[in-house]
């Protein structure tokens, strides 16, 4: 008798058991296992980027495209220091799955170039904003901090453009600019020149206006001005920038989705009477920014 007590007692505590683990409540509702401050059921968590991982720097920009932004590249004789010099130094970084970089440096007989490449993932640490929000917002700032100059319409016949390697975008790209800067539809004299009429006038008098992409000042033409571009990524725009040592620095940024590109391109003559082409650069600048872009669409 006393083990049929004790299997009835088992029993019992079985059905106590049972009857906790069907989750019942006094009332009779069911219950939901939920983690402090678990909000899920009632605000919906922000999604994530789109990328989760950063392309090696050094190696996304290809030898033909560092040729290009590199011109004294080719001038170096020592292959062991060509190779060298097209492998780049890698940015130093703490966290490779947020912010990588690479650097090159070239001199040659007439200038020395440099280029760095940065790539950023952005990543949001509140539920209620995602990762794409996130990135907007940095690149914000980024872009405030390049005070770009207030866009406006053009007064011309023809419709302005944004291409940088458009050999016809100086003269008629009318802008807000053309009160700091003299666009190269202006008289090309310098000062102190009478501004005739007459065939005497030629552009021999100013031979670096518009042609490539450099007034005769060495400030940038209007048609060159920093600004924003429509046609690269989610969002971009670049700046331009001239140095009291003629040093010429090209900046393109961009964001797709969660991860935001910088291109810093900058040029130093061997001699300060040489201006660096704003056309020139912005154009292997924007062909850089633009093969980039594509690596993160495959």
């Amino acid at each position: 008798m006393q083990r049929k007590a004790y299997v009835s007692g088992v029993a019992a505590l079985l059905a106590v058991l049972l009857v906790g683990c069907t989750g019942g409540s006094e009332d009779g509702e069911e219950t939901t296992d939920q983690k402090p401050g678990d909000t899920a059921t009632t605000t919906a968590e922000a999604q994530p980027g789109k990328y989760r991982t950063l392309p090696e720097p050094c190696a996304a920009v290809s030898q033909g495209t560092l040729d290009s932004l590199l011109p004294g590249i080719k001038q170096v004789t020592d292959e062991e220091q060509r190779e060298k010099a097209y492998e780049g130094t890698a940015t130093q970084t703490y966290d490779t799955d947020r912010t990588v970089g690479c650097r090159w440096k070239v001199e040659s007989r007439n200038a020395t170039d440099h280029l760095w490449v940065d790539f950023e993932r952005v990543v949001s640490y509140k539920n209620a904003v995602s990762d794409d929000d996130r990135a907007t917002e940095i690149f914000a700032t980024k872009e405030a901090a390049a005070d770009l100059p207030e866009p406006s319409g053009s007064s011309s016949d023809e419709s302005p453009s944004n291409e940088a390697g458009s050999d016809e975008a100086g003269s008629d790209e009318v802008s807000g600019e053309a009160g700091s800067t003299p666009s190269s539809g202006e008289s090309g004299t310098p000062s102190g020149e009478n501004s005739d009429d007459s065939a005497s006038a030629t552009p021999s008098t100013s031979p670096s206006d518009s042609a490539d992409g450099t007034s005769a000042s060495g400030s940038t033409p209007a048609a060159f001005q920093p600004r924003v571009l429509d046609d690269l990524g989610d969002q971009a725009f670049l700046d331009d920038a001239l140095g009291s040592s003629q040093q010429r620095t090209v900046t393109v940024v961009f964001r797709t989705s969660n991860v935001i590109v910088t291109i810093q391109y900058d040029e130093q003559p061997a001699t300060t009477t040489d201006v660096p082409s704003s056309e020139e650069m912005q154009d292997r600048a924007r062909k850089l920014a633009g093969q980039l872009a594509e690596t993160f669409d495959e």
